[in-house]
C-alpha cells in the first residue's frame, strides 16, 4: 500500500511527539543540572518541530 503525503507527515508527528514525551522523561530523570537542560531544550525543540508538521496536516486538510 502506498503512502500518501499526508499519512507520511502523521507517521513523523506521532513520531516527533514520541520523542518530545521521552526527552521530557529523561529531563526528569537526570541526576546532572547540565543534562537535565539539555534534555529539557531538546524537547522543547522537537515541539517546535511537531508543530510545524501540524500547520502541514492541517494545510493540506
Amino acid at each position: 500500500m502506498e503512502m500518501s503525503t499526508q499519512d507520511y507527515l502523521k507517521k513523523t508527528l506521532l513520531d516527533t511527539q514520541e520523542r518530545v514525551r521521552d526527552f521530557m522523561h529523561f529531563s526528569e530523570n537526570m541526576d546532572s543540572e547540565h543534562l537535565r537542560k539539555y534534555f529539557h531544550a531538546y524537547a522543547e525543540s522537537e515541539a517546535k518541530h511537531a508543530q510545524k508538521i501540524k500547520s502541514f496536516i492541517e494545510d493540506l486538510s
